[in-house]
């Protein structure tokens, strides 16, 4: 018998096709600060430091998490690339520094043009509105590693920062305030815990007249990016600290920015938690305890601030139509 790599489930000249297709829709990011993306072995990217005097260059990994699952059996793959790189943009945003550039990698059982260019789809979007060049990836056909309809999405980002503007939890002190912004949704933590609970199609695709959707839209909804107000925020206020609430919940992540010997007191009665979480603590008799260390609860962000600036800064979210909660302060 003979045996090829196409025979052993990896085709060479689909994936050679597929980076054909998307080469001229991955330009649309660049900027010119891209010397070379997408082709090469390594992609190169000059960065502009003429504005800033001592940079510290930031980054960070992350993946959509087991939402993934969830866009497979809906069959819309538009929007997870969309989540990742927001939850990227995020997660070096709240440490003072701006974007610049992002790589991905996609890993499928099956290659299928169409499911891996509408994802590109999302990530090109993402890209495109945080101001970010998606500059290389790698998409690898691993059959025997993942079945034909499964795959696996990450991400890499890089962005720069001035060193004194770093964000320094050194900073926080008794009696500052948390400001929090409102989430959109579960963003991409907690989705093994609700793909446990709606176990089945039924479950997922079920019409809730109090999300005026079915139930699988709501979960699906992108990964909200707060890059354009912490990026106002910190250029005219003193912000102390910001936590990205992602897995480990609102105490979990802020933890991560306040020293230890501080404490966290959260007024969990000063938003309205989101009727979504609400219909998983239900249908899975969650606890609240559990509730408050996998989810976000509808707090997506939040501010550490003096709380002599309290009303300044509450005018300056205003004025940038910004909701807000005042959720808690350090003790």
């Amino acid at each position: 018998m003979k045996f090829s790599y196409k025979s052993a489930g990896v085709n060479i000249k689909k994936a050679d096709d597929f980076i054909s297709i998307i080469k001229p829709l991955v330009k649309k990011t660049f900027n010119k600060s891209v010397l070379q993306g997408i082709g090469n072995f390594g992609a190169l990217y000059n960065i502009n430091l003429k504005n800033c005097k001592n940079p510290v260059l930031v980054s960070s990994i992350d993946g959509v998490g087991t939402k993934i699952k969830l866009a497979i059996i809906a069959k819309k793959y538009n929007t997870i690339g969309e989540d990742l790189v927001n939850h990227c943009v995020n997660d070096i945003a709240v440490c003072g520094a701006t974007p610049l550039f992002f790589l991905d990698y996609y890993a499928t059982g099956k290659l299928k043009t169409e499911v891996a260019t509408e994802i590109l789809s999302g990530l090109i979007n993402g890209c495109r509105k945080n101001n970010v060049a998606l500059i290389g990836g790698e998409t690898a056909e691993m059959p025997g590693i993942y079945s034909k309809n499964d795959f696996d999405l990450a991400g890499v980002i890089v962005g720069i920062a001035e060193r004194d503007k770093i964000l320094n939890k050194k900073s926080v002190k008794k009696g500052d305030v948390l400001i929090g912004l409102p989430s959109n949704g579960l963003h991409t933590n907690g989705y093994s815990l609700v793909r446990k609970i709606f176990n089945t199609r039924e479950k997922l695709f079920k019409y809730y007249n109090s999300l005026n959707s079915k139930l699988i839209d709501e979960l699906l909804k992108v990964h909200k990016s707060y890059l354009s107000i912490i990026r106002k925020s910190i250029n005219e206020f003193k912000i102390k600290s910001i936590s990205h609430i992602t897995g480990g919940g609102i105490l979990g992540n802020t933890k991560r920015v306040v020293p230890d010997n501080f404490n966290i007191k959260i007024d969990w009665d000063a938003w309205e938690i989101p009727e979504i979480f609400k219909i998983i603590k239900r249908a899975g008799n969650v606890s609240e305890s559990d509730m408050r260390r996998t989810f976000n609860l509808g707090i997506g962000i939040i501010f550490i601030i003096s709380k002599t600036i309290v009303n300044k800064y509450i005018n300056f979210l205003k004025v940038n139509n910004q909701q807000y909660y005042i959720i808690g302060e350090i003790k």
